[in-house]
């Protein structure tokens, strides 16, 4: 850590340059923009989903944004340079914020897709470990899942309409934030079944639900990231963790569905429909139109109209409907997975908690912790105040981390070869309830 970080001056230029850069940022509204009304659906459906859809957007004029950034970036450079972690952080939340603007200005053009691309990656796109790509994780999920459909698994679920899970949500938030607590509100409209902010939790009056949604709700959009708003938002001197800017997508998404997985609220539908999201992008960008994709999803989802229009509609609002450059927004939540899973175990191998509680103190990136650390040493970052259930008693969380690192370093093919030996000698068992 250079000595200027301690520095009150210092201090005083980088929060100044994040402000502005907030006051531009807060112009990049990218899901609000990209949203469909209702009527789009109506029409499909009452067409009988062989019209593609008519859709409209608001203008986006990206040009005075870009000005702004651009003598932003000017400024960062002068005064942190980038040859040091804060100097290229700064340069990565620029770079954020102008993909975001440069995305909306290329709404239903071809490059709507490249900069969605530099925003949120694309399925086929290989990771940091340099083999490894997300359409291949969702087709692997959806290998094993098709073999779990052949056991005819099934549970009783209760169906739970809007407003009972504004209740269940409401309940929960309160006892968890206080009088910090976001309103749960029910609402006609929404490009989602819920969304979470610092101030309010949207649930769409429409939809429905089952006992593993609230508690899915509950973990991903409460717990995570509404607490990880209003850490952010306490961060006065650095406002940019207050914000959810695009660059923080994919960690954000990836620890909300980490929080899933590791409180038991993750079911096998919901997984689906993650890995379906990823191979229907993919379908897209090889050139199938959002009817296409829309039949896919009747497929995946046994003839559902809505669900499957609102699954097509999230791979095709803000792009080309014929095909060929889809928003790519949907693969951040397996992408954000492994990467979220990946650095939690590489911290508890390291013997670094420290780094788990930095996490939660904002909306933040994976790659940006080692800046968010000096800051934290320094006294510029504040510690965060809240965190959710299973990140409170560590003793858990640290022992499941601690066994899953040991299992990357077991061969686990000889393994697999054995059990699938095992396995293929054993009858089949139909067992009833």
């Amino acid at each position: 850590m250079t000595r200027s970080v301690d520095s009150p001056q210092w201090q005083a230029r980088l929060t100044e340059l994040l402000e502005q850069l907030c006051a531009l940022e807060q112009s990049v509204r990218i899901l609000s923009t990209l949203s469909w009304p209702r009527e789009v659906r109506q029409v499909f459906l009452q067409a009988d989903g062989k019209q593609l859809p008519q859709v409209s957007y608001p203008a986006f004029d990206a040009s005075e944004i870009l000005t702004g950034l651009s003598a932003l970036r000017t400024q960062a450079l002068h005064q942190f340079g980038t040859s040091e972690a804060i100097g290229q952080w700064l340069q990565r939340l620029l770079d954020s914020v102008e993909h975001g603007a440069r995305l909306l200005g290329a709404i239903g053009s071809k490059d709507f897709l490249r900069h969605s691309t530099q925003l949120f990656g694309i399925p086929g796109q290989v990771i940091s470990d340099g083999k490894t790509t997300v359409l291949a994780l969702a087709e692997n999920f959806n290998q094993i899942l098709e073999g779990l459909d052949k056991l005819q698994l099934s549970f009783p679920e209760q169906e739970i309409d809007a407003e009972h899970l504004a209740e269940q949500i409401s309940r929960a938030v309160k006892k968890k934030f206080a009088d910090q607590a976001p309103a749960v509100e029910v609402v006609e409209e929404l490009s989602a079944k819920a969304l979470a902010g610092s101030t309010r939790i949207r649930i769409r009056k429409d939809a429905r639900f089952t006992n593993k949604d609230v508690a899915q709700l509950i973990h991903h959009e409460a717990f995570i990231h509404v607490a990880t708003k209003l850490n952010g938002k306490a961060q006065t001197r650095l406002p940019i963790l207050g914000r959810s800017h695009a660059g923080t997508t994919a960690t954000q998404e990836g620890l909300a569905v980490f929080a899933e997985f590791i409180t038991g609220s993750m079911e096998l539908d919901r997984l689906r429909r993650l890995t379906d999201r990823v191979i229907a992008i993919q379908m897209a960008i090889d050139g199938a139109d959002f009817i296409q994709v829309y039949e896919y999803f009747l497929e995946r989802t046994g003839g559902r109209r809505e669900q499957s229009f609102d699954n097509a509609r999230r791979v095709f609002r803000g792009g080309v409907l014929t095909g060929g450059a889809p928003f790519t927004k949907d693969i951040v939540y397996l992408d954000g997975l492994l990467r979220v899973h990946n650095f939690l175990r590489t911290a508890v191998s390291l013997g670094r908690s420290d780094l788990l509680h930095l996490m939660f103190c904002g909306k933040l990136d994976i790659e940006d912790i080692g800046v968010i650390a000096q800051l934290a040493a320094a006294g510029v970052c504040e510690p965060p105040r809240y965190l959710p259930p299973w990140m409170e008693d560590l003793g858990f969380l640290l022992s499941y981390l601690a066994y899953s690192s040991f299992l990357n370093t077991v061969d686990m093919s000889r393994l697999r070869q054995h059990y699938q030996q095992l396995a293929s000698e054993a009858p089949i068992c139909a067992f009833s309830n």
